[in-house]
C-alpha cells in the first residue's frame, strides 16, 4: 500500500533556507506542507501566504496538532535548543539548519531527546552529498594521493556588500556568530570529512570588513596529529568560485564550481594532470530524512558530523578572540 504523505510543518522563517525547505515539502512525492510557525508573526504570515498554508501563531498548539507528523526548523540559532526538543518531545520529525545549536552540549541534548521520543533527525549538511564530495573521497580512498598533508576549503558570497543578506544574520545574540558560523559550516564539515573529526590545534582569524558586529569574513586553520593541515574560508564580502584543494604526498586533487571542473595529478596519476568525472549528487539531506522518518532509522553519520561541526565551530568562535600580537 502508497504510504501517507509526511505532514510538515515549517517553524521560522528567519533562515534564508526557510523558503527553501518549505519548497521540498511541497515538492517532495512523500511529504505535505500543512502550516508555518514564526515567533515573529509578520515574517511568519508572510511565509505562509507565500506557500498557501496557514500560520499557527501558538508553537505548542501547532506542535499538540494530529495532523503534523514532522517540522523543519529554521528558526534563529539560539533557539534551536528550545524549539527542537519541544518538537521532539511531541512526536515530531525533525530537519533542521545547520548549526544545530550553539554548543556541543546543546547538540547532545537534542540528540538525546530526538532518541528518546524516538524521532528522526537530520541536520542540513548538503555538501556533504554532493557528487563531487564523494568523487574526493574516492580518490582518498585509492591511495593515489598519499598521506594526506593540506586541505583547502573556499566558500564565500557577497551578501554582506550587495547587500542581499538579512541583517539579522549579523546579529551575535541570535545568529551565534557571521561568516564562519554560517557559511564557514560548509568547509568546515567538508574539511574534517577529508582530514579528520579532531584536529589538535585550532586558529582563527576574523574581520568585519562592513562593520558589523560580527565577522564578514575569515579564515581558519587547523592541525592534525598526522601533520596535515586544514584551511577554511568562509566570506560575505565577496562572490567568488567554490574550491576544494587537496594535497598528499603522491598526489593532489581540486574542485572547482566554475565550471563544475574536478581535476587530479602527481606522481599517483602518471605526473600528469587528469581531469575526473563529478558523478551524479547523492539524495539530499532532506530526502534522506523523509526515508528515515518512514523506515524508522536513526541518521548516524549525519547526527555525529553535526555535533563534531558544532564543536570545530566553537573552537574557532574562541580563538579568534584570543590573536596573537603581531
Amino acid at each position: 500500500m502508497p504510504t501517507a504523505p509526511l505532514r510538515v510543518a515549517v517553524l521560522g522563517f528567519w533562515h534564508v533556507h526557510a523558503g527553501d525547505y518549505a519548497q521540498q515539502a511541497v515538492d517532495h512525492p512523500d511529504t505535505e506542507l500543512v502550516a508555518v510557525w514564526d515567533d515573529d508573526e509578520a515574517r511568519g504570515r508572510e511565509g505562509a501566504e507565500r506557500f498557501g498554508v496557514p500560520y499557527a501563531g501558538d508553537l505548542d498548539a501547532l506542535l499538540a496538532r494530529d495532523d503534523v507528523d514532522a517540522v523543519t526548523i529554521t528558526t534563529s540559532t539560539d533557539v534551536h535548543h528550545d524549539v527542537i526538543t519541544r518538537a521532539a518531545r511531541a512526536g515530531k520529525h525533525v530537519f533542521t539548519e545547520k548549526l544545530l545549536a550553539p554548543t556541543v552540549e546543546e547538540c547532545e541534548a537534542i540528540v538525546r531527546a530526538c532518541d528518546e521520543a524516538g524521532v528522526a533527525l537530520v541536520v542540513s549538511l548538503p555538501r556533504l552529498y554532493h557528487g563531487y564530495t564523494r568523487a574526493i573521497s574516492d580518490e582518498i580512498t585509492s591511495g593515489r594521493l598519499g598521506e594526506l598533508t593540506y586541505a583547502r576549503v573556499r566558500l564565500s558570497h557577497d551578501g554582506a556588500i550587495v547587500p542581499w543578506l538579512p541583517e539579522r544574520f549579523f546579529d551575535p545574540a541570535t545568529a551565534i556568530g557571521g561568516a564562519l558560523t554560517d557559511l564557514g559550516c560548509h568547509p568546515v564539515y567538508l574539511t574534517q570529512l577529508f582530514l579528520g573529526a579532531s584536529p589538535d590545534s585550532v586558529s582563527a582569524v576574523y574581520r568585519s570588513l562592513t562593520g558589523r558586529a560580527v565577522e564578514d569574513h575569515a579564515v581558519v586553520t587547523v592541525g592534525y596529529p598526522s601533520q596535515a593541515i586544514g584551511v577554511i574560508e568562509a566570506g560575505f564580502v565577496a562572490g567568488t568560485p567554490f574550491t576544494i584543494d587537496l594535497f598528499g604526498t603522491t598526489g593532489r586533487v581540486s574542485y572547482t564550481d566554475d565550471g563544475d571542473r574536478l581535476t587530479a595529478g602527481g606522481p599517483g596519476y602518471g605526473g600528469e594532470t587528469v581531469e575526473l568525472p563529478v558523478p551524479d549528487d547523492a539524495p539530499d539531506a532532506f530526502a534522506q530524512w523523509v526515508t528515515h522518518v518512514h523506515d524508522g532509522t536513526r541518521a548516524d553519520d549525519n547526527v555525529a558530523r553535526a555535533i563534531e561541526l558544532t564543536r570545530l565551530v566553537v573552537a574557532a568562535n574562541a580563538a579568534a578572540t584570543t590573536p596573537v600580537p603581531a
